[in-house]
């Protein structure tokens, strides 16, 4: 028993000792790939539901000391642009890596990888030839991190449909069935599709997603 009551502060005072550099580290972090979704498909709840959806991942993270924005483009009246709504850069993953100096930097030669687009727990996000492949991130978005026209959904509704629509996807792992640059584009990949209508949680995992978002701290 004495043992054990001298054992039980070392190993607590060790596992501070371990963790505070990672938690130190992910409280800098300016940006990451969610490691879950809400769940409901493309439903985010609007833009709004999306930020919040990252503002609570990074504040578990204990990063939440800054406004998250999802990565996201809007259709119609109004529309938003992605690349307007995460500030100017430059953003840092989960373990310090930097994958843009800037806006233009980011839909240019960025420095966004399989290894780089990390989760906010710091995870490596599974991608193409991992079971399951999880690397189709919803954007919204042209190449340019800009809204498509209004005259084909490419939001799922402005992401409030789990059921019909579509919405275009990027490659996280920056990795697609072909060596073009569209099947590598880590924004503006392909639109999503499936049985239940395109917007499903089903239709997502089922070409290698799950409901996934970029988040970025926008201050």
């Amino acid at each position: 028993m004495t043992a054990i009551r001298i054992g039980a502060p070392l190993a607590a005072c060790l596992t501070l000792l371990f963790a505070a550099p990672a938690q130190a580290q992910q409280a800098n972090m300016s940006f990451f790939v969610t490691s879950v979704g809400p769940g409901k498909g493309a439903d985010l709840g609007g833009l709004a539901g999306a930020d919040r959806h990252c503002q609570q991942l990074a504040q578990a993270a204990g990063a939440g000391g800054k406004t998250w924005h999802a990565y996201l483009s809007t259709q119609g009246e109004g529309a938003v642009n992605a690349r307007d709504r995460i500030g100017k850069g430059p953003w840092m993953n989960a373990k310090g890596a930097v994958i843009a100096k800037s806006v233009d930097e980011l839909h240019g030669a960025n420095n966004l990888t399989k290894q780089t687009a990390l989760t906010e727990k710091g995870d490596v996000n599974n991608g193409r030839g991992d079971t399951p492949n999880r690397h189709d991130i919803l954007t919204g978005s042209t190449a340019e991190g800009r809204a498509f026209p209004a005259d084909k959904d490419m939001t799922c509704k402005n992401y409030t449909s789990s059921t019909q629509g579509a919405v275009m996807l990027g490659h996280a792992d920056r990795m697609g069935l072909t060596d073009d640059a569209v099947a590598k584009s880590w924004n503006s990949s392909h639109p999503s599709r499936g049985a239940g209508g395109g917007c499903s949680q089903a239709d997502l995992r089922g070409t290698g997603g799950d409901g996934l978002l970029y988040c970025f701290a926008a201050n």
